[in-house]
């Protein structure tokens, strides 16, 4: 199965905002994590295959900063809630009405931040998260804010050092990057205790960057959640991620 070359269209504030699509079906938008892409978040291991398999239309944009999509370095494009605005903007651009939206780490906190916001689907996934990376964002944009102004400081092998690894993989531009930090937004727990609908959960075993992901299931009415091997970084990489989605996703 193989990947459309990316669409675009232009967001809230003209920004270009590419996507991609894999598979015919319902449509489900899976947005990616934190200096990523969709297509290294979920076509390269085979994730967007396994739910299009299901019967599944998988729309996947790259957020602003990302990807295909626009970089820019003014800070008036990095607006509170940009992201959020973008997804809309997604939603509306496609004329989706019935349809599931879930992310991973940074693409789970625009899901509740849609839900917060007016959002919605019929389903929704997060995946990579956990309760405190929705309702402190600050502690994970100070993480990230320390290793995007200091590249080329982080003692190897440090988480700090792992991530700039990452970015220089992934051809991030560091100064776009620090641009999203400043979109961040909490959601109070109030607000994700009024998401009532179906709610898949599915995190690394490993995985406590964002807290706890099964705090998240609880705080959730209609949660169910699904631990797959690995840490934030390695669950992302293994089948089990894309089958978990997949199969609660059914068909």
């Amino acid at each position: 199965m193989t990947t459309t070359e990316p669409q675009y269209f232009n967001s809230f504030d003209g920004v270009a905002i590419a996507w991609h699509e894999v598979g015919e079906g319902r449509p489900v938008v899976l947005i990616h994590g934190f200096m990523s892409d969709a297509k290294t978040n979920w076509i390269r291991f085979g994730h967007a295959a396994a739910i299009a398999a299901k019967g599944y239309r998988v729309i996947m944009p790259d957020l602003r900063a990302h990807g295909d999509s626009a970089k820019p370095h003014d800070a008036a494009a990095y607006p509170l809630d940009a992201l959020t605005r973008d997804g809309h903007a997604l939603v509306v651009h496609l004329a989706l009405t019935d349809y599931d939206l879930g992310g991973y780490s940074l693409g789970a906190r625009t899901v509740s931040r849609m839900l917060a916001t007016g959002a919605t689907p019929a389903r929704a996934i997060f995946s990579g998260m956990g309760l405190e990376g929705l309702t402190t964002t600050g502690r994970r944009a100070g993480h990230f804010r320390n290793i995007l102004t200091r590249l080329g400081q982080h003692e190897r092998g440090s988480p700090e050092w792992l991530a700039e690894a990452f970015l220089k993989t992934s051809g991030g531009d560091p100064v776009a990057l620090l641009g999203v930090i400043d979109t961040f937004a909490d959601t109070a727990i109030e607000d994700i205790r009024t998401f009532a609908m179906p709610a898949l959960v599915v995190c690394g075993a490993d995985d406590h960057d964002n807290g706890s992901a099964p705090a998240l299931a609880d705080a959730l009415p209609g949660a169910q959640y699904f631990a797959v091997p690995g840490g934030h970084m390695s669950a992302v990489t293994k089948p089990q991620l894309g089958l978990a989605i997949a199969n609660w996703l059914g068909g």
